[in-house]
């Protein structure tokens, strides 16, 4: 009977169409909810329109951005309750174009960010009309002109970034600034505010301010930063302000103060030129993070100490003051900061000796102090000292604390004493600090063995060592493995450990062992964890079998150095994962065979140094193909063969190209004048690669490469990114010297010497006025020398002997003053500074005598016979008369001898000088 009655009442109309109301509900809601308006939907699709952006790159949001999709899920964008768009944040997606006015169609939208992207153009002026716009975001991209002041219709911003560090952006006045009453945080870094006069005014009217950067701005430019209109500063809300890199100098003071308040936290003034600072500033009782990095007078320490002494030193954390020009001593008012933990002084010109005070701070976590002229005793107090992070490098510091000073509960846990005078002995003090997880006692003048005990010191602490560019001895035992833990950086480089390596740390970060005399196998790198590891340097060792093929996962390895050791045998096909790799040196092995093809996936490669191995084979063109970073490419004195790709003039951006001694043959290829490095005068390449690690201890690797110079190898490093050759000697090259080399105008090194080129030498190559080196020698060239080779005045190294050159050597200072055999076995080159005359340098023969010019020719025989007469005579009665009186004459006699003194030293110094040149040139 129930059943009867529901089924009665539900098949009644009115009750069914309740009911299917009622079930349909959660369906409607969802789909309300869920899906984005069409109108919002095509604004986005079209705001994509204008924009480039790369798939592949790992955060591509526009990815999502597809019509089948509710674009209330797209990356980037989110929506309210109602569907409607009311935030879009595309920050760091690497998208370029410009902005579409359609976002106007985004009613909702309040949050937008587009920062830290490729954008161009200017700023469009239709943002202004978004005054929906709570957060704005444009910083960091690429946009030019001057910023709308239609942005003063955006009255309910709270937040607007528009700066960037190479921005070239411009504001006329900061005016429109007075509508935006409800801004909390203003950021226009790198912005043109040179013109935008009454500027601290506009500012100083926004009530809610907290965030105020507007460093890189040219504030220095401003002839009138503030009217004289009272400004009440201690109505300011200022908390955070940034005005460095603005060349300001000590008469913003008349101003500044109106920018500061108690309010004020974190202050940076740093890249000006500021002779002091102003007292009021230590009256600051919020602050506690002031900067004062790299600015460009000179200011005494003690006063900048003093000027901050009010209630500021009370409250302040932390003080950057590092590569400015500070001067005097570290004196005791430094225990008037209780607050400090960290205190940055380093690169500056502070001398005398260390406060004790420094040491007594209670709450300092971390010293910097590192690169000024300190000198004396290394501190006592360094052994019980709390302090976590000490750095006192670069400073004349000596002297070895007594033992009885330390403690084994200092809390040191970093100590950087680099180029400090600690040597000769070991500073075995140092094993007293058990805390140590980093230690860099580099280039300290030790020449000792490590102490017995050493490597037990610090079980599995150690997370960073470095004892590099001393002259400590003795093996490196096992227990190297045991003390590190994490990823760690060891560089023992540049000593003379010796003995084989057996174990290593499994979470090794970089391995620095070059320059020493370790020898044995180098299967200790299987122990390494793949997924950490960035350097590996073994170079100039005596390392010997080869590369073990379980380097597989090295997707992080930056560099691997092997160069100058015995290895041999197949590069290993593990070594294909090298995905990040710039740095390969084997130069200076017995690797042999083919180069593998796995090496093309190395594109990250700035330099590749292969010489002086048994490589074999062809060039592989895929160098030239797939290679586009190489700075640097050496194949020298390996057995390649075949002709050179022409691939590798794709490398636009090479400046060293040698491959000097295999078995190559052809022609030279006339495209490498196609190597824009070579060409155009940019930047020498930055050859010192920086990992990223912790910035208090930063690790860097710089290339170096073996070069042929001057006819001796030499050994580039800290100048390889000046250096630009082309080294094809003692290989079968044919045909002539392409004439498009001439373009090469920046080439400084051009060798081609010990080939069998044939034809003339360019007439153009004077063009190539950088160069300074240039050797053609044994080759089949001919014809003479261009004359325009005189124009190159750089030219301090030539050699064309052994060719069939003729004609005469051009006049040119250079030219002349090389040494003769660089031009010899040319039997047709004649001229300076060959003996060989050249037709019609000889003087002409005296005409023969006539009749008629035989007695004009007595006649001056007898005039010039009475001459010498005449003039022997004066010359005897002359000397006669004055020795006569310098006998007589006593004081006479003195200062003409004493003039001849001087003037037989002024000779002797003028002779050595001009021999001094001669022997130079």
């Amino acid at each position: 009977m129930a059943n009867k009655i529901c089924h009665k009442h539900y098949a009644h109309p009115f009750f069914f169409l309740i009911y299917s109301i009622l079930v349909l509900i959660p369906f409607i809601t969802t789909t309300v909810i869920d899906a984005c308006m069409d109108k919002e939907r095509q604004a986005l699709l079209h705001f994509k329109s204008y924009i480039h952006h790369d798939p592949d790159y790992p955060f591509d949001d526009l990815s999502s951005w597809t019509p089948e999709y509710d674009c209330c899920n797209w990356g980037g964008v989110t929506c309210n309750n109602h569907s409607r768009v009311t935030s879009l944040v595309l920050f760091a997606n690497n998208l370029r174009g410009k902005i579409s006015p359609s976002l106007l169609n985004l009613s909702y939208l309040n949050y937008l960010d587009l920062s830290s992207n490729l954008f161009n153009g200017t700023i469009p002026m239709f943002i202004g009309s978004m005054t929906q716009l709570r957060y704005l975001d444009l910083s960091w991209n690429s946009f030019t002109g001057t910023i709308p002041l239609e942005f003063g219709n955006l009255t309910n911003l709270q937040q607007l970034h528009l700066g960037s560090p190479n921005s070239s952006c411009t504001v006329d006045t900061l005016d429109w600034l007075s509508h935006m009453s409800q801004l909390e945080s203003l950021g226009m870094s790198g912005t043109y505010l040179g013109k935008a006069d009454n500027w601290v005014n506009a500012v100083s009217g926004l009530k809610k301010l907290e965030t105020l950067d507007l460093s890189g701005c040219n504030l220095w430019q401003v002839k009138h930063p503030y009217s004289h209109s009272s400004v009440n500063s201690s109505l300011l809300s200022i908390r955070t302000l940034f005005l460095d890199n603005n060349n300001l100098n000590s008469s913003i003071y008349e101003w500044l103060f109106r920018l500061t308040s108690n309010k004020l936290e974190y202050f940076d003034l740093s890249q000006n030129k500021l002779d002091g600072i102003p007292k009021y500033l230590g009256n600051l009782c919020s602050l506690t993070k002031f900067g004062f990095n790299k600015n460009s007078i000179l200011v005494n320490f003690p006063d900048f100490l003093n000027n901050l002494s009010g209630c500021t030193s009370l409250s302040l954390s932390e003080l950057s003051a590092s590569g400015s020009q500070l001067t005097g001593p570290l004196s005791d008012d430094i225990q008037n900061f209780p607050s400090l933990s960290y205190l940055s002084l380093d690169n500056n010109q502070i001398n005398g000796t260390i406060s004790e005070k420094v040491w007594q701070l209670p709450k300092l976590v971390g010293l910097d102090i590192s690169s000024n002229f300190l000198k004396g005793a290394i501190p006592e107090n360094i052994g019980n000292t709390n302090i976590p992070i000490i750095n006192l490098s670069n400073n004349s510091l000596d002297g070895v604390p007594l033992e009885a000073h330390m403690s084994n509960h200092s809390g040191v846990e970093s100590i950087n004493l680099r180029s400090c005078k600690l040597g000769p002995r070991f500073p075995k003090w140092i094993q007293k600090l058990k805390n140590l997880t980093n230690i860099d006692i580099s280039n300290t003048r030790i020449s000792d063995t490590i102490p017995e005990g050493f490597w037990n010191t610090w079980p599995s602490r150690l997370t960073y060592l470095n004892l590099s560019y001393n002259n400590i001895t003795g093996k490196v035992t096992d227990v190297l493995s045991n003390n590190f833990i994490g990823p760690s950086i060891i560089d023992l480089s540049s000593n003379n450990f010796y003995g084989p390596i057996t174990n290593v740390p499994s979470m090794l970060k970089s391995l620095f062992l070059s320059r020493n005399k370790f020898y044995g196998g180098i299967f200790f790198l299987c122990q390494i964890d793949s997924e950490a590891v960035e350097i590996i340097d073994l170079s100039y060792n005596s390392f010997t079998g080869r590369i073990p093929d379980c380097l597989w996962n090295f997707g992080l390895l930056s560099v691997l150095s092997l160069g100058n050791n015995n290895l041999s045998g197949r590069l290993p096909g593990s070594i294909q994962d090298f995905s990040s790799l710039e740095v390969l040196y084997l130069y200076n092995n017995s690797f042999s065979g083919e180069l593998p093809s796995s090496l093309k996936n190395f594109t990250k490669l700035n330099s590749l140094d292969l010489g002086a191995n048994k490589f074999s084979g062809y060039i592989p063109v895929w160098i030239g193909e797939r290679l586009s970073q190489l700075y640097a490419l050496s194949l020298t004195s390996n057995n390649f063969f075949g002709t050179i790709p022409s691939q590798l003039c794709q490398l636009q951006y090479l400046q060293i190209l040698d491959l000097s001694m295999n078995n190559l043959y052809g022609a030279i290829p006339s495209c490498l004048n196609n190597l824009t490095s070579m060409v155009q005068g940019r930047p020498p390449y930055n050859n010192v690669h920086y990992l990223p690690s912790d910035v208090r201890k930063p690790v860097m690797y710089v290339d170096h490469a073996m070069v042929r110079w001057q006819g001796s190898v030499r050994e580039f490093s800290s100048t390889l990114g000046f250096v630009k050759i082309i080294n094809l000697s003692s290989n079968n090259l044919t045909g002539k010297i392409p004439n498009e080399l001439t373009d090469l105008h920046k080439l400084i090194a051009m060798n081609f010497s010990m080939n069998t080129l044939v034809g003339e030498i360019p007439s153009k190559i004077g063009q190539m006025k950088e160069l300074q080196i240039l050797d053609l020698s044994s080759n089949n060239l001919r014809g003479g020398l261009p004359s325009s080779m005189s124009q190159m005045t750089l030219l301090n190294y030539l050699d064309v002997s052994y060719n069939s050159l003729s004609g005469r050597i051009p006049s040119g200072t250079q030219l002349q003053s090389f040494e003769p055999s660089r031009y010899t076995g040319n039997a047709g080159l004649c001229g300076l500074p060959l003996s060989k005359y050249c037709p019609g340098d000889k003087e002409l023969e005296r005409p023969p005598v006539t009749h008629e010019n035989m007695d004009e020719g007595k006649g001056i025989d007898d005039l010039q016979r009475w001459y010498y007469i005449g003039g022997a005579t004066g010359f005897v009665t002359g000397f006669w008369m004055v020795c006569i009186a310098l006998i007589v004459n006593r004081r006479g006699r003195h200062a003409f001898f004493h003039v001849m003194n001087s003037l037989e030293n002024w000779v002797y110094v003028k002779v050595m000088v001009f021999t001094a040149k001669v022997r130079r040139v």
